[in-house]
């Protein structure tokens, strides 16, 4: 893969954001035609899984345009289904000169099958093993190959390093950023997570309240052994997420006993740690070791007189 190619791909992997979360049970894909260095077509993931991301961009006036190359997040599906044909079919009757694949599908109807579909169609094909282009399919790539949702833990901490007060309340630790921010990770979720002290305590809402996103908010999990109120769904402990049926991307929210028990059972794939500007003193920690080791900071951002550190396991 060129310098080039990787750039397009890594465009496409952003715009697969589109089609996230509303496209499960399918994955979130994106499809970018170029030719002569112009985007002639781009599609991405439909509500529901349909239109399929090539589809979308193949409809578009301009995109079957003789030696364009296609730049696509995963592998074109091979099978065809009752909702439409196989993207591999698709792009194959296009009149492409060639192809570009992000990550290969896991999937085993399509494994190895939609790229030696176009190979046979004499397209050139490459399978860049794209880094933006894995992290955009994080959720699915991980529930098809370990049966369970990609894990975000989110918490908000105060630079003393506490998440609340001795009483268990934690109410705006973050300021008005920080918190868009954390909504905004909500509406690219399918579904939530809190423990039970957290939903006794602080009654959240966990919807999303920013404006246009509103009917994004995700589905509420609580953990917990007893039953869960109306509108929640109760998880008797953490390995209890990989019978979450379709749910790509969980977020975990709170508290302290929830973290910890998501971390001990190797079940979080990233942190998100928002650190505000303030102190407790004393309160429930969030991490009481200190941030578990093995973890290494990706990123770190500005969010008004916060600091989000995104954190990742170190390679």
């Amino acid at each position: 893969m060129n310098d080039e190619d990787g750039r397009w791909l890594a465009a496409a992997a952003a715009l697969a954001e589109r089609a996230r979360p509303l496209s499960r049970p399918n994955p979130a894909v994106a499809a970018i035609i170029v030719k002569d260095g112009v985007v002639v077509g781009r599609g991405w993931t439909g509500e529901g899984g349909r239109p399929h991301a090539e589809a979308e961009a193949l409809a578009q006036p301009c995109a079957r345009a003789p030696g364009a190359t296609a730049y696509v997040t995963l592998e074109p599906c091979a099978h065809r289904s009752e909702r439409g044909p196989a993207c591999a079919d698709l792009l194959a009757d296009a009149g492409l000169a060639r192809i570009v694949v992000g990550v290969g599908d896991p999937d085993p109807r399509t494994a190895g099958a939609g790229i030696e579909r176009l190979l046979a169609a004499g397209i050139d094909v490459e399978l860049a093993e794209s880094e933006a282009c894995r992290a955009s399919l994080a959720g699915y790539l991980t529930r098809a190959r370990i049966g369970r949702p990609f894990v975000t833990l989110k918490l908000a901490l105060t630079s003393d390093g506490f998440i609340a007060r001795p009483d268990g309340s934690s109410r705006w630790i973050t300021g008005e950023a920080a918190r868009a921010h954390a909504h905004r990770e909500r509406a690219r979720s399918d579904a939530i997570l809190v423990g039970g002290g957290t939903l006794r305590t602080d009654s959240p809402r966990l919807d999303v309240r920013l404006p246009g996103l509103e009917q994004r908010s995700p589905q509420r999990l609580v953990l917990t052994r007893d039953a869960a109120p109306e509108g929640w769904t109760a998880l008797a402990d953490p390995h209890a997420i990989h019978a979450l049926g379709d749910v790509q991307y969980l977020m975990v929210e709170g508290g302290a006993q929830v973290a910890q028990a998501f971390l001990a059972a190797g079940l979080v794939d990233r942190m998100l740690l928002y650190r505000a500007p303030v102190t407790f003193g004393e309160g429930i920690a969030a991490f009481p070791d200190g941030v578990p080791r093995g973890w290494q900071v990706i990123d770190t951002r500005t969010l008004g007189n916060d600091t989000l550190e995104i954190l990742e396991p170190a390679r």
